[in-house]
């Protein structure tokens, strides 16, 4: 009888890419798996007629007794009802959590009817849901070795397996990426993301940055930004005359990473994990709130020289501008940032985190 594994994961893309990756990897074993996600995102364009998921009600939860809280609570209540259902009909021999709240009704269930348990830390901060859990899962698996100071439990049962991202996304030959996206040879090729939401401060003013660009004629743009910008980046970017693809959403990201020079982003757990794997100097522009969890993780591609770190506070047109123009002008730091990959954490979480799943006893 095949392995069955049960994945709890919360609403970002932070939570559901890895997660997906792992079930990727699983189902090529021949594992059984189903993953369990808030109901709000049964539309979610990544798991787009997936068979293998199943949506109960998720809320996000404070500590104060207002209307909006209370209603939170009756949900998570709901779906903790509706993952003990999920757990009596599916059965799972391992159940693995990926953060978030509504994650910690399902391991507690699992760990109620000692079924194994795992959790996997995308950042290198745990958040509040994973730094409880930690203390009753079988197993913890992180995706920086700089977590270990932030989780209060014995050191075996913490396992480094880095964040696993898409199999698809492996390195195309950069010709194949150009023509993808129609754009010439020997340009610079820059792509900006704001995360899978996209984010309105850092696409006006990288736009705005880029387009006052003494070199804008030797730029080659890739930017998803997010629904609400999208149409005012490309007439913006058509006015300035600079070659560009603009994305509202992007799911073929391989080619995006394959010829890109310079990433401009934000910082998490996802991204650096995919910045990692394509070896690419990046300038970071963390988030500025969720536990400073963002600056951490760019603080690990900072330390190890591949990335150039910007604090949203500091976000204007003047320093990006500084930023792309002295970059430009200095080819062998971008190629030092590249070459300091190497010597990086980089692996194949995927498989890492599948081994160690399918191998819990």
């Amino acid at each position: 009888m095949n392995m069955r594994v049960l994945l709890a994961t919360g609403s970002s893309g932070g939570h559901i890419f890895p997660a997906a990756a792992l079930m990727g990897r699983l189902n090529s074993s021949g594992a059984d798996v189903l993953m369990v996600l808030p109901k709000k995102e049964s539309g979610n364009k990544v798991l787009a007629g997936c068979e293998q998921a199943k949506y109960i009600h998720a809320a996000n939860l404070e500590f104060n007794l207002s209307s909006k809280n209370i209603k939170g609570a009756y949900l998570f209540f709901k779906g903790a009802w509706e993952g003990l259902r999920i757990i009596i009909q599916f059965k799972p021999d391992v159940v693995v959590g990926f953060g978030s709240l509504n994650t910690i009704a399902l391991l507690f269930w699992a760990w109620l009817f000692r079924i194994k348990t795992v959790i996997h830390e995308q950042n290198v901060i745990p958040g509040r849901a994973n730094r409880l859990l930690a203390k009753f899962v079988d197993k913890v698996a992180v995706s920086f070795v700089q977590t270990n100071d932030y989780l209060s439990i014995p050191r075996e049962r913490i396992i480094f397996t880095g964040n696993p991202i898409r199999d698809s996304l492996v390195k195309l030959d950069r010709k194949e990426a150009l023509d993808f996206f129609n754009f010439k040879e020997g340009k610079f090729n820059i792509l900006i993301t704001g995360g899978s939401q996209g984010s309105h401060k850092l696409n006006t003013v990288c736009c705005a940055a880029l387009s006052g660009c003494r070199q804008k004629n030797d730029l080659q743009l890739v930017h998803i930004s997010g629904v609400q910008d999208a149409e005012f980046l490309k007439q913006a970017y058509t006015q300035a005359g600079i070659a560009h693809k603009v994305f509202d959403f992007f799911t073929d990201m391989q080619y995006a990473y394959s010829l890109a020079d310079l990433v401009i982003c934000r910082a998490g757990a996802t991204t650096i994990a995919e910045l990692q794997r394509f070896g690419l100097p990046a300038l970071l522009i963390p988030y500025p709130f969720a536990y400073a969890h963002q600056l951490n993780n760019a603080m690990v591609l900072k330390d190890s020289g591949a990335a150039l770190i910007m604090r949203d506070e500091d976000l204007c047109v003047e320093k990006i501008a500084d930023n792309i123009q002295g970059l430009l002008q200095e080819p062998e730091k971008l190629k030092a940032m590249r070459q300091s990959y190497i010597r990086s954490q980089v692996t194949d979480a995927a498989g890492l985190l599948a081994h160690e799943v399918l191998n819990l006893n």
